[in-house]
């Protein structure tokens, strides 16, 4: 039988009563002639309360413990929906990540997946099983210990299991029908994509873009799983959800097919910095050891020798960006004269497969930005995609206008 991959997000099983609408799309699945591999996450909100309780019982805690805590959410998921399906006269049953196995690395939280063996699934549904409802964004490390894939980890192992096991098609089950040009909340004329290539997702996601999380996206298009986006809430057809696949597959696109945005953003510049080779090294070392995640870099002009350094890096990070500059001041590293973290900023970016051929687009976004008075700070850009940073104050006015600007309201 051909084998379907179909994932479901916290808010798809948040209750009862949406396990059992996800079990009626399962039972579709079988009907269509499908072995089916069902990745589930915790309920809605559960895992966060797993983690509170983690944190109020031992802050500093051993994170072996934390992961077998925390991956409990997600098996209880699993064991309701397998019940729901045998409810309904399907041979369904549960499995937990070491039960597979699915075998990751030993970094506790932060695990990534080394190998998923086929064997056991294989037997069960040689067998007469015809739904295997796994519990996602959990493994098995070498020690036999459950490890955890790190918040959003579902839709990694979704993908895997797509990968491991040849599946027709992985099918992402969430709160939203699909993949739009940008995010509905701040632009009415917003458009659900019909298809869009792994790269531009990947860019997307990585740029804010909530939809799927970005290590999903990645191992997709490493082994070209054709990835579906869709509603838990809204019946389906042949042609509902965003498709994610190959550049090949779609026909013909717009030059941009989305703009995304990142309001966690802050500016940090190193003022005065000795303009000396190997001083981004100096700089940005320390940064990466201390697990600062640095996105875009500007240098000034060199005057007198000296210069300043621009990155930018989540606000959550900037305390840790401070500490690292301050040892490595304190060390001898790096002399600089002031370090000034700007926390109202937020970066906007438009993404298109199409930029590769056509030549003006980051004309365009400075015109339109320009044209609505909105200064920009850095600028970066790639074969896809081009990022500004600007004052978040001007957030909605920035995606509104950049929207308008490459006609995204239209297909055509």
């Amino acid at each position: 039988m051909p084998r379907l991959v179909m994932k479901f997000g916290g808010t798809s099983v948040a209750d009862l009563e949406r396990i059992k609408n996800a079990a009626s799309k399962v039972r579709r699945e079988v009907e269509n002639g499908f072995d089916v591999i069902v990745i589930v996450s915790a309920m809605s909100g559960k895992t966060n309360e797993l983690v509170g309780w983690v944190n109020q019982t031992s802050p500093m805690f051993d994170a072996r413990e934390y992961d077998a805590i925390v991956s409990s959410g997600e098996n209880v998921t699993a064991g309701l929906l397998a019940l729901s399906l045998q409810e309904m006269g399907i041979p369904a049953r549960s499995w937990q990540g070491w039960q597979v196995p699915l075998m990751t690395t030993s970094a506790h939280g932060a695990a990534r997946i080394e190998e998923i063996p086929t064997d056991n699934l294989d037997a069960k549904f040689s067998e007469g099983m015809q739904v295997a409802v796994v519990a996602g964004f959990q493994g098995i490390a070498d020690d036999g210990r459950i490890t955890t894939l790190g918040r959003g980890g579902s839709d990694t192992t979704a993908v895997a299991f797509a990968a491991a096991f040849a599946a027709t098609r992985c099918d992402i089950y969430t709160d939203v029908d699909g993949v739009y040009t940008t995010d509905p909340r701040i632009e009415d004329k917003a458009r659900k994509l019909d298809k869009i290539s792994y790269e531009e997702m990947l860019e997307l996601a990585s740029l804010g873009a909530k939809v799927l999380q970005t290590r999903s996206v990645e191992l997709a298009m490493r082994f070209k799983v054709r990835l579906r986006v869709l509603s838990s809430f809204e019946d389906q057809t042949d042609n509902s959800g965003t498709l994610v696949c190959d550049e090949e597959e779609i026909m013909e696109n717009k030059i941009v097919s989305g703009v995304a945005y990142s309001k966690d953003e802050a500016k940090m510049t190193l003022v005065s910095v000795a303009d000396r080779p190997g001083i981004a090294a100096a700089i940005f070392s320390p940064l990466a050891a201390a697990g600062v995640n640095v996105d875009m870099i500007v240098q000034n002009i060199s005057e007198d020798g000296r210069t300043d350094m621009t990155f930018s890096c989540p606000t959550d990070h900037v305390a840790k960006a401070e500490a690292a500059m301050e040892a490595a001041k304190a060390s001898g590293e790096i002399n600089f004269h002031g370090l000034i973290a700007d926390r109202d900023v937020c970066k906007v970016s438009v993404v298109g497969i199409g930029m590769r051929s056509h030549a003006g687009v980051a004309a365009q976004m400075f015109e339109a930005l320009s044209a609505e008075g909105v200064n920009i700070k850095v600028i970066t850009t790639s074969e896809i995609k081009v990022s500004v940073l600007v004052d978040r104050k001007y957030m909605e006015l920035a995606v509104q206008a950049l929207h308008d600007t490459f006609g995204l309201e239209t297909a055509a």
